[in-house]
């Protein structure tokens, strides 16, 4: 039987990607999509490796409905493992964010990944009733898992939530040989970085933090278009998902020094100095 992976938000960019490289690696590949014709590329470039699985990451009924089908397809065999891709990212700036846009953030991006993997883990190895080789989990973290960054907060604050839970699952998860890896991308080239600032709420880029979220909106485009590939960030994470003794995290960046290194090992208050410098120019 081909090795199964379930794999969270596949309809367009890294998710897609990520599907495409284990599909192309003869991986059989459970991905949720929120609609069913986001599905269709993946199903038509893969009909036998690819099933689709119907469900939004804040609808947990949802979710343990696929689960349950997904069990029954599997008929008592492991899942190879588990991607936690899904996600979004809410920008602007604390003070004018209203509450709901907090708690919108936390449920795609820590509330949906949680019950994601509660709906799954069984079927990685944590059942007495499954037979196989246990499965491994990877969450799709964020540079910003580590690093705190302006106008980004609940999405910041959402990626440290991860990385945090996904330290406390692994040392879980040891006794039943069930691997929990972070990887923590920097800029990923999608299509996301062709509209800028189309996610931040228009009085906000008028009103006292203005210029600051514009000059980080220009900056966060820049960073994006000069980024990795989708394409070769998901053959990274598919070799790493096949090594025998994967490290705990992995940072993956087209631009390793300005992006990671800079940011998270030079002095704080120097770091902030250069990020006032470039939001007040």
């Amino acid at each position: 039987m081909k090795k199964a992976i379930v794999i969270t938000g596949v309809s367009s960019g890294i998710g897609y990607a990520l599907a495409n490289a284990f599909a192309r690696k003869g991986y059989r590949v459970f991905g949720s999509v929120r609609k069913p014709e986001d599905a269709q590329t993946l199903q038509t470039q893969y009909p036998d490796l690819f099933e689709p699985l119907v469900f939004d990451v804040t609808n947990h009924p949802a979710i343990d409905k696929e689960a349950a089908r997904v069990a029954k397809l599997l008929n008592g065999s492991k899942l190879a493992g588990l991607i936690n891709n899904a996600g979004l990212a809410v920008t602007g700036a604390l003070l004018e964010l209203p509450i709901n846009d907090f708690k919108r953030q936390f449920e795609v991006n820590v509330f949906g990944l949680i019950k994601v993997t509660q709906a799954f883990l069984p079927m990685l190895g944590a059942s007495l009733h499954t037979k196989g080789k246990p499965g491994r989990i990877i969450n799709i973290s964020s540079a910003a898992g580590q690093i705190g960054f302006p106008f980004m907060s609940p999405y910041c604050g959402s990626k440290h939530a991860v990385e945090g839970i996904s330290e406390s699952l692994r040392r879980e998860l040891m006794h039943l040989g069930i691997k929990v890896i972070i990887v923590g991308p920097t800029a990923i080239k999608t299509p996301i970085w062709d509209k800028e600032g189309a996610e931040v709420p228009e009085e906000s880029l008028k009103g006292l933090f203005g210029k600051q979220i514009n000059n980080f909106i220009k900056f966060f485009a820049k960073s994006g278009k000069r980024g990795m590939p989708a394409d070769k960030f998901a053959s990274r994470v598919l070799a790493i998902f096949e090594l025998n003794q994967p490290n705990v995290r992995y940072a993956i960046s087209a631009n390793p020094w300005t992006e990671w290194r800079m940011p998270r090992y030079l002095p704080a208050g120097m770091v902030d100095n250069k990020l006032q410098v470039a939001l007040n120019r």
